[in-house]
This record gives structure tokens, C-alpha cells and sequence, in this order.
């Protein structure tokens, strides 16, 4: 993809919409449309990796209650031309279809290379990856079997949602939160990650969420590793210009 002049593409992550409660996350919505509506104007693409929900899972012919104002905002956004690309998080790794079906926006489960202005990205939300995040590991293994997501299908939606919301606020180990410290440029697991990629592959940009630090990692002669931050105490996001990565924070204090 060439970025046209004047053009930019952006980068967000970890929202975690309705936690703890939808009240409490409201004014997070809010937030994150009203920069929604200020990088439209001169957006080429917009990448969302991960965990804009809290919690979410799609039966044949539900989705969860709320949501409205952001999910509006993307329907807008995509219908207007611009190109958005999801990546499923470990709080929405349920995520189906409904996505592509009714916001036409493609769905990506792993990582995946996109080069932009023949700068090559790796791009994800970076769950299980790298030589970190043990207790998430463990417990992905449970909850992307088929037979699991089966059985918890048969759960009336009402208690269904009501039991996985509670269990994502509260439990640490099905969250896959580890403490967020930063560990070091040498230990953080997904620079580590990132590294270990270039040993078979020149990478400009390694760009994740799922560790809620916003930091920028030298991770080889000519590449670096980005984590986004998060949108609950930080509102940071990422943005290439065609030539350069950076980290911003959205400043605005006004909800609309």
C-alpha cells in the first residue's frame, strides 16, 4: 500500500470497553469516537489491535448489548472509503464474523505483515506471543477449543455474558494481565519476540497491544518495536506518516 500525500495511517489497542462497568467505560467511548472523528479526516487506513472490548462473543444470532456510539462510529468510518483491520485480543478472541459481515472489516486472529511506503510491518495484538504471558498461554489453549466454545454456546446468553464479563474483570489469569511494570528493552517478551522474527526476516516496524505501557524498543539496526499503550489511563495511539512511527496521546479533554 502507498499512503497518498497528506495521508496518514493510525494505530489504536486495548480499550476494554465495559470494564469494569459499561457506566464506567462510557466516557472511554466517548473519548475514543471523538478521535475517531479527528483521524477520519486525513486517514489512509486505521488499525484496531485488540481488546476494544472488555468482553465479547458472538452466538449464531446475538452479539453483546451496547457499544452503539463506537461500533456506529466504524460503520461510518468504513463506509466513508477507509479501510479499518481488526485484530482479535485475548478479551475478544470470540469474536466471529460480525465484524467483516456488518462493518466490513476484516478479522485477523495471528499477526500479519503489511508494508506501507516499502516499509514492512509486523502487526498484532501480541497475546501469547514471544517467551512471557505463561497463564494466558495455558488458558488460550482452553478457550479456543472447539469443543469449550460448544459447550459455553449452549449457555443462555443472559447468564452466559453475565458469567464472562465478571470472570474477565475480576480474574487476572483468564485476563492475561500481567502487572503492568515495564521489564527492560533487553526483557520485555515481545521485543524479545520481535527479535527472534529478524533472525529470518528484515522487519522496519513491530507494532502490538496487550501490554497496556506505551514504549518504543531498538530491536535491530533499522528496526523497533512499538506497543501502543492502552485507551483506559493512557489514550495513546500510534501514526505513520508515509515515512516515520510515533507514539501520540490523545489530548483532547472535551467529550463531545
Amino acid at each position: 500500500m502507498q499512503i497518498p500525500p497528506g495521508k496518514k495511517i493510525y494505530f489504536s489497542s486495548d480499550n476494554h470497553l465495559g470494564a469494569p462497568s459499561a457506566a464506567q467505560s462510557l466516557p472511554r467511548e466517548q473519548k475514543f469516537v471523538r478521535w475517531l472523528d479527528t483521524i477520519k479526516e486525513d486517514a489512509a487506513a486505521i488499525f484496531l489491535l485488540g481488546d476494544l472490548f472488555d468482553f465479547w462473543f458472538e452466538y449464531k444470532t446475538v452479539v453483546p448489548k451496547g457499544f452503539v456510539r463506537v461500533l456506529g462510529k466504524l460503520a461510518e468510518i468504513s463506509d466513508s472509503g477507509i479501510p479499518i483491520y481488526f485484530f482479535v485480543g485475548n478479551h475478544d478472541l470470540w469474536m466471529k464474523d460480525y465484524f467483516e459481515k456488518e462493518l466490513n472489516i476484516p478479522t485477523y486472529r495471528d499477526v500479519k505483515e503489511f508494508t506501507f511506503n516499502n516499509k514492512v510491518f509486523l502487526i498484532g495484538h501480541g497475546d501469547g506471543k514471544g517467551p512471557g504471558d505463561i497463564g494466558y498461554k495455558r488458558m488460550k489453549k482452553v478457550f479456543t477449543n472447539p469443543v469449550f466454545k460448544w459447550l459455553f454456546r449452549w449457555f443462555h446468553p443472559e447468564l452466559g455474558m453475565r458469567l464472562a464479563q465478571y470472570l474477565s474483570v475480576k480474574n487476572k489469569l483468564l485476563s492475561g494481565d500481567d502487572d503492568k511494570v515495564f521489564l527492560g528493552d533487553e526483557q520485555e517478551w515481545l521485543a524479545q519476540y520481535a527479535r527472534r522474527k529478524l533472525e529470518t526476516k528484515q522487519y522496519d516496524y513491530f507494532v502490538f497491544g496487550h501490554r497496556h505501557l506505551a514504549m518504543k524498543i531498538n530491536v535491530g539496526e533499522s528496526s523497533e518495536y512499538f506497543n501502543l499503550g492502552d485507551w483506559i489511563t493512557q489514550y495513546t495511539y500510534g501514526v505513520f506518516d508515509g515515512a516515520n512511527f510515533e507514539l501520540k496521546e490523545f489530548e483532547a479533554t472535551q467529550i463531545k
